[in-house]
């Protein structure tokens, strides 16, 4: 395989380290710092800007599975958040000729602008079968002249961070209006896509995006028609504000969750999570409704998943589950505290999976159009 600005008669100049002691040499591009993240792949075949500017892969090296990225570049209106906070990218080819009329820069400089290290001319193939045999695990980006005993012992001595959405929520609230509105929306941002502000702003939506710690008060007087919690990267035990917050507006409003949103809602009604082998992450995941019995393809990122069996008792009823593996893909609620409201449409609902995907499969945009109804309801 040819390889963008290099000759092959040139020596790798980077090095991947695992904790399993296995090494991958390839190029570097992008940033030339050292990293030690979260090794992870994706299964997508376009969007690579939008899954290195989603905020759910910070401190995450993203392996992508799809042999050449950065064949239309990178353009300005695609981006899914302000800042790159990935950890690094690691692809087969990349290629830095992009053929594209809107687009403004290449990947790689993208990269170097945000200080991101990529690698290229890796067998990402025999890399994706180690993180799906062996499960996502620290990895070490370097120079290729790093010993395998030296990586191994910064490995060793650097824990990954479990600040991520700190890092990655806003500090202060801001406005996303739209002409014409029928409900006003507090969305908590946990490392939101702009996506999904677009598509309830396309939805009749005027929202606010709020900090992850805000305080419980100011929501309430905001008097919000709705409440909405966002994806966002790690664990979501790492966010106990949110959790408790949503714990205290249970039975107040309709609330909506995506991804981190959706774990985040099950934790608060008392379900437990925990971590996958290897996560879900990529366009192409089929999705079974269990109301209607339709199959949706479906757009993911996330590393954990909620217990199916510790939702007894929560009134959390499963409501999607992921035809791969059998985890839990969506949950509703129809047990509420409120009077007058109808319980043939859940009150709270959340799906683990990314409705909003941009790019990606457009199967899932009912779920928004079922916000508005719960809204609507609640309103009446």
């Amino acid at each position: 395989m040819e390889q963008t600005n290099k000759n092959l008669n040139v020596s790798f100049d980077r090095k991947l380290i695992l904790e399993d002691g296995s090494e991958y040499l390839g190029y570097g591009f992008g940033a030339e710092r050292e990293a030690v993240c979260e090794i992870v792949f994706n299964t997508s075949m376009a969007g690579y800007q939008e899954i290195i500017s989603d905020p759910s892969y910070t401190d995450q090296a993203i392996v992508m599975s799809y042999p050449l990225i950065g064949n239309y570049g990178i353009t300005d209106e695609d981006f899914e958040s302000k800042m790159l906070n990935l950890g690094a990218l690691i692809v087969r080819e990349v290629n830095e000729s992009p053929s594209n009329f809107r687009f403004t820069r290449t990947l790689s400089e993208l990269l170097e602008e945000s200080d991101v290290p990529g690698v290229y001319g890796v067998d990402t193939r025999k890399l994706v079968r180690s993180i799906r045999d062996h499960g996502s695990r620290k990895v070490l980006i370097t120079n290729a002249e790093t010993t395998l005993e030296e990586g191994l012992e910064k490995l060793k001595n650097t824990e990954l961070r479990h600040d991520q959405v700190k890092r990655c929520s806003c500090r202060k609230r801001w406005y996303a209006r739209t002409s014409n509105p029928k409900y006003n929306v507090v969305a908590i941002d946990c490392g939101m896509k702009m996506n999904i502000v677009r598509e309830l702003n396309a939805h009749g939506c005027n929202v606010t995006v709020v900090p992850y710690n805000i305080d419980v008060q100011d929501i309430i007087s905001m008097n919000p028609d709705g409440l909405f919690i966002s994806n966002g990267p790690g664990d979501p035990e790492d966010v106990p504000e949110v959790i408790e917050t949503l714990k205290a507006l249970k039975g107040k409003l309709p609330m909506f969750g995506i991804c981190l949103g959706h774990q985040l809602i099950s934790l608060a009604y008392g379900a437990k999570t925990y971590k996958l082998k290897f996560g879900h992450r990529g366009g192409n995941h089929p999705v079974k409704d269990l109301a209607t019995g339709k199959i949706e393809i479906t757009s993911q990122n996330h590393s954990y998943a909620v217990d199916e069996n510790t939702l007894e008792g929560t009134g959390l009823k499963v409501s999607h589950i992921n035809l791969l593996d059998n985890t839990v893909e969506g949950l509703c609620n129809y047990d509420v505290n409120a009077e007058n409201v109808a319980q043939d449409e859940p009150r709270v609902f959340s799906v683990q999976y990314h409705p909003e995907s941009a790019p990606g499969p457009q199967d899932s945009k009912y779920l928004f159009d079922r916000f508005i109804e719960s809204m609507k309801m609640n309103k009446n």
